[in-house]
């Protein structure tokens, strides 16, 4: 370990902004410091690098030693900057650990938010707030993570739990749970993680000790590892952890969390994207969890925010050259910018995104000529049936094109299928990042639940795959041999359709077809023009 790095990095915690490595602190934390730069809102945080991911992973007791002093005192100086403490029974802070590896690697490593949380804790966020509900839906919330992520249990024992919970209240969702009742879950929580082993400690220093290490643990995950694979990113050294002040997005109804993009990452058209959760975390938005509402329901709620949001992002858009993923969370009624990074987006909209930005001067034509160079131009262009079909249910649509397959409801169904050399639609409940390796052998994929900006979602545009989500009328089995779509049973094998289009969803074979882009010819002249030397 002689030689290295392992020094943490501070973010807007005063003095001058500064540039970060994306080698060393993660692109996650290199883009924070740039959007702090800018005077963009950006909660105060501390990252410790990369190069303590593969000692730690190993074990080294000298690391893991780094590690601890490091998070102390990390801790010391956001405490100092927004006059909290970690675990105080008045003003309590709470902080997220994020991952962040040099390149995006979106829904594949692990995230704890609510770090701090404890019984003195909860209690110090209902005097300082006023508001019960947020403090044990934060609990709830922490301990569900931390059994999750730390002690590699399984969640399903707490989503019986919260099922039971919401069937006592007589409420629909999560959401409409009161605080007593949150309290009582956050206790059968405790009961359950206690029964398995896996209950968080109390000294916050030490679950944030257990939080960073299983970050960077992550990074060794089948899944993180199946998607470095993918996409040739198996030179990284590691992931970094970034250790940020939290803001609760789940405050209320002047609160929320969503995921912005500056154009449309599904086809390039100019104007801004959002999935957006009123009275929630990040989390609830990415991890499809939950279906959100779009920019209407945003710029009607919070207006000021929809306008800040729309000014951040073409501002980032114009720093950074290049389309933006921009992660954010409001507490009451003020916004925070928690993350961007280079959007994924369909070969589709990848064509018309570099046109586009040529025409703007935002790159020249050689950077937009570099920026797809590895993409087909014969099967970049626009999918459609060659036939009408009766819609048996529709959705939303999240990546768009056409595709028909064979239903398949898991990754293990998809690789048989696969194998058979039929095409496969992958048929879930809500996508997690679990299932990249269904998503890398499907033509489309359809969930009941999620949004567009899910990380699942994001997966499946980058590798160009049509995606349709929030379709109400679906319901899996629980054998998932099959599933109900809008009355009709549909099992393994069945031959299903999607439009990205419009969200029509249809039963039965049909054939498609591609029809070439505009800009495919713009973009064939310009290699013809390279290839003969003609200037730009």
């Amino acid at each position: 370990m002689s030689g290295e790095n392992f020094e943490p990095a501070f973010i807007a915690l005063g003095g001058a902004p500064k540039t970060l490595s994306a080698a060393l602190y993660g692109s996650k934390a290199a883009e924070l410091a740039r959007i702090n730069s800018m005077r963009l809102p950006v909660p105060p945080a501390f990252v410790l690098p990369t190069s303590l991911c593969a000692p730690v992973i190993a074990g080294d007791p000298n690391a893991l030693e780094i590690m601890r002093k490091s998070l102390v005192a990390g801790v010391a100086r956001l405490e100092a900057v927004t006059a909290r403490q970690l675990g105080d029974a008045r003003t309590p802070l709470f902080v997220s650990v994020r991952s962040g590896a040099e390149k995006s690697m979106p829904g594949m490593l692990e995230t704890i938010l609510d770090v701090g949380m404890n019984p003195t804790s909860v209690h110090g966020l209902i005097r300082a707030t006023g508001n019960p509900r947020l403090a044990f839906d934060s609990y709830r919330r922490f301990v569900l993570s931390y059994v999750e992520v730390v002690g590699g249990l399984s969640i399903k024992p707490f989503d019986e739990a919260l099922a039971a919970m919401i069937h006592t209240e007589g409420v629909d969702h999560e959401a409409e749970l009161d605080p007593e009742a949150l309290e009582r879950l956050v206790g059968d929580f405790l009961e359950i993680a206690a029964a398995q082993g896996a209950t968080p400690p109390r000294d916050p220093i030490e679950q944030l000790t257990q939080a960073a290490r299983a970050v960077y643990l992550s990074w060794q995950s089948p899944k993180a590892r199946e998607y470095r694979r993918l996409n040739a990113l198996e030179g990284l050294q590691g992931t970094a952890v970034t250790v940020q002040a939290m803001v609760f997005g789940n405050s209320g109804g002047d609160s929320g969390a969503g995921v912005a993009f500056s154009r449309d990452p599904a086809t390039g058209a100019k104007g801004l994207y959002v999935d957006f959760l009123a009275d929630a975390q990040g989390e609830d938005v990415v991890s499809g969890r939950r279906t959100p509402a779009d920019a209407a329901l945003l710029a009607r709620r919070l207006p000021q925010v929809a306008r800040q949001l729309a000014e951040g992002a073409e501002a980032l858009e114009k720093a950074g050259a290049d389309v933006q993923d921009v992660e954010f969370t409001v507490e009451h009624g003020k916004l925070f910018f928690l993350q961007t990074r280079a959007a994924k987006r369909t070969p589709r909209a990848a064509l018309k995104i570099a046109v586009d930005l040529a025409a703007e001067g935002l790159i020249d034509r050689d950077e937009a000529l570099r920026r797809i160079a590895g993409i087909d131009l014969a099967k970049a262009g626009a999918a459609t049936f060659t036939q009408a079909a009766p819609k048996i249910a529709e959705a939303t649509a999240a990546s768009p094109g056409v595709a028909c397959g064979r239903a398949c409801f898991n990754s293990a169904q998809a690789e048989e299928s696969s194998r058979r050399r039929e095409p496969v639609i992958l048929v879930r409940r809500d996508t997690s990042t679990e299932d990249v390796a269904g998503f890398a052998l499907a033509e489309g994929i359809l969930t009941a639940i999620g949004g567009r900006t899910s990380h699942a979602a994001v997966v499946a545009r980058q590798m160009g795959k049509v995606c349709l989500v929030g379709c109400r009328t679906l319901t899996i089995d629980a054998d998932e041999l099959g599933a109900t779509l809008s009355g009709e049973r549909v099992r393994s094998g069945d031959w299903i359709a999607l439009d990205g289009a419009n969200g029509a969803i249809s039963l039965g074979r049909r054939d498609i077809v591609v029809e070439n882009p505009a800009e495919a010819a713009i973009i064939r002249q310009w290699r013809e023009e390279a290839r003969q030397g003609v200037p730009a």
